[in-house]
């Protein structure tokens, strides 16, 4: 029976470029999608563009355009990026779009209903020269945990969220002035209620997750839960459908983390081959998996889960946190306003995006912060993709004096190797052991290139015919196999290959070729850096 398999890819913030650490930490989506796809399951990938808050809102005014302007700029950015890097999104929408809104206020709605959102009135930071409240991330203030100069909302740093009491110290981060306290009426979640629910999800799921997700999320689960603020003073967001509240907006995380169920919901009411509680409902064989960088853990692992809970409707919740590391440039963190590294649309510029998938993928930061630099790049291009993988497809499909991939027979040590090398890396990529699925697929390549060398056709072509073409068949064998997967890391490559050989859409199965097919128009996949 097929699984019904959501998976959610962070929604970046439509307020700059992104740079290929954020590659790195959102093409485990991807990766996943495509494998899960070529299993045969259902498969929706979602994710799009958050484009709601205050430094879109604080970038807008100081700019004298629309906050819309400045979120649709970045919003069509991404799409470019991501078509660029060939992400295969089934939806990847923005939170500025009426559909998710609406969605988002019933779900609002009925948290409320349901007793998960009350009333406060409270004392909250207020800049008297700027006259108004500010949210946590328009105050700057000393991390009380590490000691680094940080905004309100997150330490970049060690990840530490201030409390209301340690945001105190702050000051406006736009004229510098010391923050007051003053009375506001502000909406909260009743987090704190969920705490038993959470934990115990925590429990049956967390050795499906990344341990960076699993540390991060006991670690607030020991604290002990808090109620959080979800009313903000703002003029640009979601409108808050309670009454009372029409002059402000909804928090960002809030709005994001939904618009994988609001993307659901748009998606499945355009097609007539699947329900959204078929993906988010419990009964529907499905898991969900999130997929983001490791300072987006506890919005998904902690914060979704409970805006799911709160709606008392049998919802499933997340089964699997996918949480990237952070991936350096040169041993530094990447910043455009010092010039460290390259956004991912001026890598493209550049490179090839199968090669850079290969890269990022191959050498991500899974486990701990990995290091990117120009030189280790090119070399994985040209000693891995060019001489290892590229070098057997041209050699092979394009030996000279054969026009067709001759009868022959498959090398039975071979067969043995192609169909466990689907099973072994099949049971890395779901364990999440993507580098180790990469490297268990290029070891293929790698046994292919021996088993040519060692066969040594251009000697065979001369002495043994029946010896030459069964070394053909074997290697294209290989190749056509390598078509299926490695479609899940350089899709371009293969379905080049897929071209050239005649063969259907992937599929993660052994797959044999066709005796006879016609050799035309063979290219090198790769040109060399």
């Amino acid at each position: 029976m097929k699984r019904n398999i959501l998976i959610g890819g962070a929604w970046p913030y439509a307020n700059s470029s992104l740079h290929l650490g954020h590659i790195a930490g959102l093409i485990s989506g991807d990766f996943l999608a495509r494998y899960y796809r070529l299993k045969g399951e259902n498969v929706l990938y979602v994710s799009g563009s958050d484009c709601h808050g205050t430094p879109i809102t604080e970038r807008a005014r100081k700019e004298k355009i629309s906050p819309k302007e400045i979120a649709k700029k970045y919003d069509d950015e991404f799409n470019k990026m991501f078509k660029g890097y060939q992400f295969s999104y089934d939806l990847y929408s923005r939170t500025f779009d009426e559909y998710h809104k609406e969605k988002v206020k019933i779900l609002f709605r009925k948290l409320y209903d349901n007793g998960y959102i009350y009333e406060k009135i409270e004392p909250q930071a207020y800049c008297e020269k700027c006259h108004k409240f500010l949210s946590d991330r328009e105050i700057v203030l000393k991390c009380p945990e590490c000691g680094e100069e940080t905004k309100g909302d997150q330490c970049d740093n060690c990840l530490h969220v201030p409390t209301e009491e340690e945001l105190k110290s702050g000051n406006c981060i736009e004229c510098g002035s010391k923050i007051i306290e003053k009375d506001n009426k502000v909406l909260y979640l009743a987090l704190s209620k969920f705490q038993k629910q959470i934990e115990e999800h925590t429990e049956k799921v967390k050795n499906e997750w990344r341990v960076n997700a699993q540390n991060e999320t006991i670690k607030y689960l020991k604290q002990g839960l808090l109620d959080r603020a979800v009313t903000r003073d703002l003029e640009w967001g979601v409108d808050i459908p309670v009454e009372g509240y029409e002059d402000k907006k909804m928090y960002v995380w809030i709005d994001a983390v939904l618009g994988y169920l609001t993307d659901t919901m748009k998606l499945c009411e355009n097609r007539t081959d699947c329900s959204w509680e078929d993906f988010w409902k419990e009964g529907h064989n499905n898991k969900i998996y999130m997929c983001h960088g490791k300072d987006n853990i506890m919005f998904h692992s902690i914060i979704l889960n409970a805006l799911l809970l709160g709606q008392e409707e049998n919802y499933h919740l997340v089964d699997t946190i996918v949480s990237a590391e952070y991936l350096n440039f040169n041993d530094q963190k990447f910043s455009k306003s010092k010039g460290i590294g390259m956004t991912a649309l001026e890598a493209l510029e550049h490179y090839d995006s199968d090669s850079l998938r290969y890269h990022l993928l191959a050498n991500g930061p899974e486990k701990k912060d990995t290091n990117f630099t120009i030189e280790e790049f090119e070399n994985t291009h040209n000693s891995e993709i060019v001489n290892k993988f590229g070098n057997l497809v041209n050699r092979t499909l394009k030996f000279k004096g054969i026009e067709e991939i001759p009868n022959g027979v498959l090398d039975e040590n071979i067969e043995v190797k192609i169909k466990e090398t689907y099973e072994q890396a099949g049971d890395l990529i779901e364990k999440l052991e993507f580098r180790e699925a990469i490297r268990k697929i290029m070891q293929l390549v790698e046994i292919g290139n021996k088993f040519y060398d060692e066969k040594e056709p251009w000697v065979s072509k001369k002495n043994d015919i029946e010896d030459f073409n069964n070394t053909i068949f074997t290697c294209s064998t290989i190749i056509a196999n390598l078509s299926n997967l490695f479609d899940i890391v350089m899709p371009t490559a293969t379905g080049k290959i897929r071209k050239y050989l005649k063969l259907d859409e992937p599929k993660w199965e052994f797959i044999s070729v066709n005796p006879k097919t016609k050799l035309e128009n063979i290219e090198p996949l790769f040109t060399r850096i």
